[in-house]
């Protein structure tokens, strides 16, 4: 035979090795239907022998070519069912090859672009994607992309997801863990908690619950992907303000009876339900510690008024505190600030009250130099009889919210008045309140146990691209619902594939969420319990990017442009929560749908469309897909008329959802119309909610906030053409 070398992919000669064919011919023989299918040797070798009389006179040959020729004679002999497992195997080993080429490629990116080059590095705002451990982090989950999608995924679902008819979230994560959760601070503080690194006990100051806030967020952020919530914060933190209120009236007692001469009180005598903290005068507490302690009715309002004032300076102090740690502690080998969200406005007592006023504002203040702090995301439990209404006794604080939302864009708000939020309240049970992660995941409804906020979180969550749906339908809607069908199962079965893996592993593997008791049922468990039994209170989530530009494929129009449009809107939506609802109801797990929030999955997703459809105006000419339900950013209309189409949507995506409206100027000089559009958004049974607005940053000295002429930090009135220097935010 005159052949003697093959040539490789990569340029590069190598001797002929007649056993190479025989070895991959044997690969496909295996994968055959059925026995019937299956070559003998003696057939493997007369398919091998037409290939090498094929290319018996050639001196060289590409590898590509051969393989060709392998399949062209497996065809000829008529072995028609190995010829297309051969088929098969090559488009396989082929898209093995492009993965790995695509990860060596995205290692050099990783390692030298530029980071405001490329898309890769600006995955998460938390992760510092320049700084060495954020390098290894990032390097670390590529890889283990990498891994699941050739060696884990089965086929069916990786290329779903390489075709991006859907995304899968966090697929780095997928073998190791799960997505988040609402962190009840009440139950976790209660004797205390270890973070594997030595044993805190119960927290007995406002400072103390408030550091302690942070860590228990930063410590299960360490076992989970996602991001971390505080469901009750202001119960939470009205503990610690309770504690504290009794050292300082403790305190100012010694100190009142050392600097007035007079013999030590009866401190231990005192009732603190009666001598509470309050904002204003309390006359049955000053004389409850007057009959107490022996001191006159004056020294004891003394002490009191003095009380109040260390604690409300003190809980200031913690406050500040909580928000710088937000915005500086890290997770994950010091390479991400958690993506942290706490949730207030519900806790009428007097306690919970200035928590809530002073994180408020803290938040108002911002960080050292005036700066917006990103996290936590804020959010603001809305209730009526609580503090909607002008005669509520928390309602100047739904007011002081607005004012630092306006200044600062969060807090964000939650509708506890939403009739789909509404059925799970009880008054006095925080647990009972619909509280959110700052991204929008809800978790409340619940098939196996109670129906609570706290301790659960969602187990994952899938994204199907609306707009491919449509386009590969050629725009027939009924074909359309036929392709959603099946990606609707695709994305459940999955989903179940990814909860088997997870559901095996044991308590110690999670040792701050389950070995802490964090996470609902878990406190129950042994460190080498398996967690499938507690994963059951956890959410599985399917969601939706694009139904904008889905629609204009279908109808010509969105949902802001057509009353036609925003029907099939609201019927393909509906669609798939009777899919969620309808799962739930035959397997017991709590299925749910999903507005989808990743920014990066709508770049993805219309990026893929365009490279396949070409630029289609309304659908794929602009770099990102609309976001979940969301009317398109730049379609101009009426406020009110934005609300009333989106408003709706947010009933039929109970694994969360969130409406933005977007206004220009400074909202902070106009406080009575930001009131009036959080009302409007509430009264149309929004769930979640938030104005946007433009926030500038000085980029010599780092101020953020609404700029003019003049840097309110600095003073600085650098003008060039009549434009100050500024950079503009739209978060």
């Amino acid at each position: 035979m005159k052949l003697k070398t093959v040539i490789k992919r990569s340029g590069t000669m190598v001797n002929y090795d007649r056993s190479k064919i025989v070895s991959a011919i044997s690969g496909a023989n295996r994968d055959a239907t059925t026995k019937q299918d299956r070559l003998n040797t003696s057939e493997i070798d007369i398919v091998t022998n037409a290939v090498e009389s094929a290319i018996e006179n050639r001196e060289s040959i590409g590898v590509e070519e051969i393989q060709d020729i392998v399949e062209k004679s497996l065809m000829e002999k008529g072995f028609f069912d190995v010829a297309k497992q051969y088929i098969v195997y090559r488009e396989k080993h082929a898209r093995r090859r492009e993965a790995q080429k695509k990860l060596m490629e995205t290692y050099r990116d990783i390692f030298f672009a530029n980071s405001a080059d490329i898309d890769l590095k600006r995955d998460n705002a938390n992760i510092n994607t320049d700084a060495s451990m954020g390098i290894m982090l990032k390097l670390g989950a590529e890889g283990s992309k990498h891994f699941v999608d050739n060696y884990v995924l089965p086929e069916e679902y990786a290329i779903a997801d390489h075709e991006n008819f859907i995304h899968i979230h966090d697929k780095d994560f997928s073998l190791i863990t799960f997505n988040c959760c609402q962190i009840d601070l009440l139950k976790l503080f209660r004797n205390g908690f270890s973070t594997g690194h030595g044993f805190l006990r119960e927290p007995n100051s406002i400072r103390s619950y408030a550091s302690l806030a942070c860590i228990a967020i930063q410590s299960n952020q360490n076992d989970m992907f996602g991001g971390q919530s505080i469901n009750a914060f202001d119960y939470a933190m009205a503990e610690g303000v309770r504690k504290s209120f009794k050292k300082a009236v403790k305190s100012e007692i010694k100190r009142a009876a050392f600097y007035c001469n007079v013999d030590d009180a009866n401190i231990d005598e005192i009732d603190f339900e009666i001598c509470r903290y309050s904002e204003n005068e309390n006359t049955a507490a000053v004389e409850h510690l007057s009959k107490t302690t022996g001191l006159n009715e004056k020294l004891a309002a003394a002490i009191y008024k003095e009380a109040c004032k260390d604690v409300e300076e003190e809980t200031h102090q913690a406050m500040e505190a909580l928000i710088h740690n937000f915005n500086t502690l890290h997770s994950r080998a010091g390479a991400q600030v958690p993506f942290s969200s706490i949730n207030y406005g519900m806790d009428t007592s007097p306690e919970g009250r200035l928590a809530i006023r002073e994180v408020l504002n803290a938040t108002e203040a911002g960080l050292g130099n005036g700066e917006t702090p990103i996290f936590p995301i804020s959010v603001f439990q809305l209730k009526s009889g609580v503090n909607y209404d002008f005669n509520d006794p928390n309602y100047d604080l739904f007011q002081k919210a607005c004012q630092v939302s306006a200044k600062r864009l969060f807090p964000n708000f939650v509708n506890i008045d939403a009739p789909y939020n509404l059925q799970y309240y009880k008054p006095g049970d925080y647990n009972s309140c619909v509280a959110t992660m700052g991204c929008r995941t809800r978790v409340m409804s619940n098939v196996n146990g109670p129906e609570e906020s706290g301790s659960r979180g969602n187990f994952a969550f899938v994204t199907i691209n609306l707009p491919k749906l449509a386009l590969e339908a050629k725009c027939n809607i009924d074909d359309f619902f036929e392709l959603f069908d099946k990606y609707i199962k695709i994305s459940h079965d999955y989903l179940l594939f990814r909860l088997k893996t997870i559901e095996d592993k044991h308590v110690y593997n999670y040792p701050f969420l389950m070995g802490q008791g964090v996470w609902m049922g878990s406190d129950k468990l042994k460190p080498t319990d398996s967690i499938k039994d507690v994963l059951k209170h956890a959410s599985l989530s399917i969601g939706f990017c694009g139904l904008a530009e889905c629609l204009v494929a279908l109808t010509g129009k969105h949902h802001g442009e057509s009353e036609e449009s925003q029907q099939l809107g609201l019927k393909i939506v509906g669609y798939l929560r009777g899919k969620t609802d309808k799962f739930t109801a035959i397997e017991s797990k709590n299925w749910t749908t999903f507005a989808t929030p990743a920014e990066s999955t709508a770049g993805q997703f219309q990026r893929s469309n365009r490279k396949k459809y070409g630029l289609i105006k309304g659908v794929t000419d602009r770099n990102y897909m609309t976001n979940s339900n969301h009317v398109p950013v730049y379609y101009k209309m009426n406020v009110m008329k934005k609300i009333e189409i989106e408003a709706p949507y947010h009933a039929l995506c109970n694994a969360g959802h969130i409406a933005y409206i977007e206004i220009d100027g400074d909202p902070a000089k106009n406080p009575t119309a930001f009131e009036a559009v959080i009302r409007a958004m509430h009264d149309s049974n929004m769930g979640y909610f938030s104005i946007n607005h433009p926030v500038d940053r000085d980029p010599i000295c780092g101020y953020t906030g609404i700029i003019e002429n003049e840097c309110p930090h600095c003073h600085r009135k650098e003008v060039t053409c009549g434009t100050f220097h500024i950079n503009r935010l739209k978060i």
